[in-house]
């Protein structure tokens, strides 16, 4: 039981970290898709964006509004949490490796924001276990 509160604790708290930053980070970007907080538009040369629009929106919404969701998901220990707390670990992860990807460059911010993204999949999946949540698990 006590493992259980752990994991769900810290995916709360996770959801919650990453939900705040990405309203901020995609606020940025959307404000000023130009230079948000100062970044060049150069940064996406390699990419397929011009500016900074799409990225933040998608930052905003689905990283940043999606995580306070599931924060609240996981709060409330709605049946599903487990489940759409670990694909949106595998979004933040695949999200994470498409920006160094375009970016060309692997920042400290990048490296932690890939292991919470790891560590949503790790905590996801102990949770459907201990729950008994897999398909294959007899209740």
């Amino acid at each position: 039981m006590k493992n259980r509160e752990i994991i769900r604790k810290t995916s709360i708290g996770l959801h919650y970290l990453i939900g705040i930053g990405g309203l901020a980070g995609g606020y940025a970007a959307v404000s000023n898709p130009n230079a948000p907080l100062g970044a060049s538009t150069e940064l996406l040369k390699n990419g397929p964006f011009d500016n900074f629009l799409i990225p933040g929106l998608f930052l905003m919404l689905v990283i940043g509004l999606g995580n306070l969701i599931l924060g609240t998901f996981a709060l409330k220990k709605h049946i599903l949490w487990p489940y759409l707390s670990g694909a949106m670990g595998c979004i933040l992860v695949t999200w994470i490796v498409i920006q160094c990807y375009i970016l060309y460059a692997v920042e400290a911010l990048h490296v932690i924001f890939f292991l919470f993204g790891a560590i949503l999949g790790l905590n996801a999946i102990a949770m459907l276990y201990f729950n008994r949540q897999f398909p294959f698990l007899k209740k």
